[in-house]
């Protein structure tokens, strides 16, 4: 079978580089108890070749692309049950992996730039479940979920990732490791789940308070947060770039009174 022809609109550029990929599954460490690991969009399986010699890991693959699929059955020894044709943001992880209670488990992959900061929010909704995420994105995109206050890449996803996550920006791989070559660098970022990191308040309600804060990021809070409240807050002279998340979460208990 000859190789899969990337396809535009999936935003497919296949990893060709065999030491960047090799990298990218050495940091997937998997300190957790549990060893399942489920690959986002494996293409040809550059990953899932040093994947699979993971004796420890139970590796999943969900692809979207049929002729992927196809590919990676005929040219990989891997359980029928083992891949999943479909699309990540709409899977049902309970049901599709077959997860007992609250089992936990870890994701890999070189993300489709184009829907790449959907995975992460997918990440946030099952937080609770995913311990670990090895991911390649855009590079400006992992600077920025990796950022700092005060950086004026730091922003919406910084926020909430990092208020359960530590995060690491690994390495940057360049056009020239794929095929075909995308237009911009790309980045490796490492997500760990922190559960010393307790979010005291409600989620929704904080991501709230983030995603307006952020949507009119140049104006001092007291102006950008005016649609959800009028009450005189800590901050209020600052922009949302220069908060972490435990003053987010001071503001959202402020702004819903919650004790």
């Amino acid at each position: 079978m000859e190789n899969v022809r990337a396809k535009k609109h999936l935003g497919q550029h296949f990893l060709k580089d065999l030491e960047a990929a090799k990298r990218i599954v050495d940091l997937f460490q998997d300190k957790n108890s549990n060893k399942l690991v489920l690959e986002i969009g494996p293409g040809m399986g550059v990953l899932t070749q040093y994947l699979l010699k993971r004796d420890e890991l139970d590796l999943v693959l969900v692809e979207i692309d049929t002729e992927s699929v196809a590919y990676l059955k005929k040219n990989f020894a891997i359980a029928e049950n083992k891949i999943i044709e479909g699309d990540f943001l709409k899977m049902n992880f309970q049901e599709k992996l077959q997860l007992v209670d609250n089992q936990k488990f870890g994701i890999i992959g070189n993300f489709p730039y184009n829907i790449s900061s959907q995975i992460f929010f997918t990440v946030l909704d099952h937080k609770d479940q995913i311990e670990e995420v090895v991911g390649m994105v855009q590079k400006e995109v992992g600077q920025r979920i990796a950022s700092k206050p005060g950086n004026k890449d730091y922003g919406i996803l910084s926020v909430l990732l990092q208020a359960f996550y530590d995060i690491e920006y690994c390495f940057t791989v360049l056009p020239g490791a794929f095929n075909p070559p995308p237009k911009v660098d790309s980045g490796v970022i490492r997500l760990v789940r922190n559960y010393d990191k307790v979010l005291d308040c409600d989620f929704k309600k904080f991501k709230l308070v983030v995603k307006t804060a952020f949507n009119q990021r140049r104006k001092m809070l007291s102006n950008a947060l005016k649609p959800i409240t009028t009450k005189e807050l800590p901050y209020a002279n600052k922009r949302a770039e220069n908060l972490d998340y435990l003053q987010f979460v001071e503001l959202t208990k402020l702004i819903f009174e919650v004790a």
